[in-house]
C-alpha cells in the first residue's frame, strides 16, 4: 500500500501535523491529512466552538493546540468541551429557551418591580427584596420592559 502525503492549500495554519485550517472567501475550511471535513463562516463562533470540541473528543489534537492555533483561551476551549460532553450538537445548535426574557424578571415578579420603581425606591433596594440582580432590572429598564419614574 503506498502512503499519499498530505497536502494542505498554501495558506492554511496547521493546528498540529494532522489538522490545519484556512479561511477564503469569509468561510473557514477545517482539513484532517490534507482532506476537508468541516466548514463554517468566519462569524460563526458555535460552530468553531463546535468543531473544535470535536476534533478534541475524537482525539485529532490536544485542547493546547486549539488555544495556540486560534489565541483563543484555555477556560474558553474547556468550557466548549464540556458542553460538546454534556449535550453533543445540541449544546452549540439547539434553542435558547430564555426566548429573550429574563427568567426571574416575568409576569407578577415585573408587575411588582414596575410597582416600586413608579414608588420612587431604588434599584438597588428592589433587587434586594425580590431576590434578582440589580444589572437585570437595569437591562429590563433599558429595553424599555420597565420604566424608570422621575422623581
Amino acid at each position: 500500500m503506498q502512503l499519499i502525503l498530505p497536502i494542505y492549500p498554501v495558506n492554511t495554519t496547521l493546528i498540529n501535523a494532522n489538522v490545519g485550517v484556512y479561511q477564503q472567501d469569509g468561510i473557514v475550511q477545517y482539513l484532517v491529512n490534507g482532506l476537508p471535513v468541516y466548514s463554517h463562516s468566519k462569524d460563526d463562533n458555535s460552530s468553531f466552538r463546535f468543531i473544535t470540541s470535536n476534533f478534541i473528543h475524537q482525539g485529532l489534537c490536544r485542547n493546547v493546540d486549539i488555544e495556540r492555533a486560534f489565541g483563543v483561551s484555555e477556560d474558553s476551549v474547556r468550557r466548549a468541551l464540556k458542553k460538546y460532553e454534556a449535550k453533543g450538537e445540541a449544546g452549540f445548535f439547539g434553542a435558547d429557551a430564555r426566548h429573550g426574557r429574563a427568567h426571574k424578571i416575568v409576569g407578577g415578579c415585573r408587575e411588582r418591580i414596575q410597582f416600586k420603581l413608579d414608588k420612587g425606591q431604588s434599584v438597588y433596594s428592589i433587587a434586594k427584596e425580590e431576590g434578582v440582580r440589580e444589572s437585570a432590572i437595569r437591562y429590563q429598564i433599558k429595553q424599555g420592559y420597565l420604566k424608570k419614574s422621575s422623581h
